[in-house]
Formats: structure tokens, C-alpha cells, sequence
């Protein structure tokens, strides 16, 4: 880890589960962090605790709406002219509605599209052109994914979520093909598993049963970190 000491990364949707955890990881191996989410309460105590902890990263709060364009382009030229850049993104922000195809509401298919694709694709695109103006050559794009972007399941309120992670598989792929044909050393990565939309996270632990965000994320982490030390992983390119 010690190329990405003192480098800048983003991790959206860095508030709570793997995105915390996430960022939590990063910050105590060295790197400043750039945590966005719409409500920057839980990032603030976060980086309270990393600073308390003696982390030798640190942990930027950034509050953003990635569903409106301005706002994440506004946190772009932010983290520019305080950071230079983005070496590291990471599209971890990701919702699901209950909105089935049949019967669903469109404010709901749209919330998600905005969200889990359209994010996905300002936030991956502006980072490369800041690496690419810096002439980073070594950054990563990470958009972690679900297994609901490889299979669809027999339940109708996840279907139109699932059509936004399928999306997601495309777009890495195609982030692939095009940083193999700019002929940078630039990577993405597509990080698969059973990630739960915390509304379903709170709502199965209301019920009684047992949901951890934060497990999940600890398990993103050992893959990722993983990855970056000995630069490889199960998908990366």
C-alpha cells in the first residue's frame, strides 16, 4: 500500500455499511479519502473516530446529492482545487425500490437510474479525465456491483433494481474495452457479491433477523485492499 500513501481517494456513499467501511480501511492505510453522501453526519463521526484512532490517512466529509449532475460535478472541481484529484473512485452508492415492473411507480425507476447508473457514469467519467490530466497512470475505478447485476431472481420488487446492476456490468465492461483502447495502465474493477440496499438491511432487522452492512463491507475490504497490495483480483482489468 504504500504507492497509495497520502493519494486521494472517493468513495461514495461512504455514510454507512460498505462504504464506511471502506473508507475507514483506506484512511488507516495512508490515503485521504473524499466520503460523500447526502448526509454527512455519520462520515463526520467516522472521521472523528479515524482521526482519534491515529489513522495516517484522513477522512474528508463532502455532502453531495449523486443523483443531481451539478452537485457531483461541483465536488469534482472541489476535490480538484483542494487535492489536485482523483486517483482512486470508488461507485459504491447504490438504492433499491420496491418498484416492480408491472405496478411500479416511475419516480422510483428513475431514483434508481439516477443513482445507480447515471452516478456511476458522471463520477467514473470525471475521475479518469482528473487522472488523465495529471497524467496518473495507475489509478483505479472500482463500481461494486450486486449479484443482482448477474442474475435475475423471482421477485418482482427487484427487478427494475436488478436491470440498474446489470447496467453496472455493462458499463465496467465497457470501461474496460475503452481504457484498453486509450492504452492506459488505468484499471476497473467490478467487485460481485450479495450487497443488500440498506432499506432492506433496516427493514429485515426490524424484523428480527440478522443483517451487517458493516460485515459485507469488512469482506469488500480484505478483497480490495487484497487487490491493491498484490494487484490482483477475481475481476480487474
Amino acid at each position: 500500500m504504500e504507492r497509495w500513501t497520502g493519494r486521494v481517494a472517493l468513495v461514495t456513499g461512504a455514510s454507512v455499511g460498505i462504504g464506511a467501511a471502506v473508507a475507514r480501511a483506506l484512511v488507516q492505510h495512508g490515503m485521504k479519502v473524499v466520503g460523500c453522501a447526502r448526509s454527512v453526519d455519520k462520515i463526520e463521526k467516522l472521521a472523528a473516530e479515524c482521526q482519534s484512532a491515529g489513522y495516517p490517512g484522513t477522512l474528508i466529509p463532502y455532502k453531495c446529492d449523486l443523483s443531481n449532475e451539478e452537485e457531483i460535478l461541483s465536488m469534482f472541481s472541489a476535490i480538484k482545487t483542494l487535492h489536485q484529484g482523483v486517483d482512486v473512485c470508488i461507485n459504491n452508492a447504490g438504492l433499491a425500490r420496491p418498484e416492480p415492473l408491472l405496478s411500479g411507480k416511475t419516480e422510483g425507476w428513475r431514483t434508481m437510474i439516477d443513482v445507480n447508473v447515471m452516478a456511476v457514469s458522471i463520477c467514473t467519467r470525471e475521475a479518469y479525465q482528473s487522472m488523465k490530466e495529471r497524467n496518473i497512470d495507475d489509478g483505479h475505478i472500482i463500481n461494486i456491483n450486486s449479484m443482482n447485476g448477474h442474475s435475475v431472481v423471482p421477485q418482482s420488487v427487484v427487478h427494475f433494481y436488478s436491470a440498474t446492476k446489470y447496467a453496472v456490468t455493462a458499463l465496467t465492461e465497457g470501461l474496460r474495452q475503452e481504457l484498453r483502447e486509450a492504452k492506459t495502465h488505468i484499471r476497473a474493477t467490478v467487485s460481485t457479491g450479495r450487497v443488500l440496499p440498506l432499506c432492506w438491511l433496516c427493514g429485515w432487522q426490524r424484523a428480527g433477523k440478522f443483517c451487517g452492512a458493516e460485515i459485507w463491507g469488512s469482506l469488500f475490504v480484505c478483497f480490495f485492499l487484497g487487490f491493491l497490495l498484490l494487484k490482483e483480483n477475481y475481476k480487474s482489468y
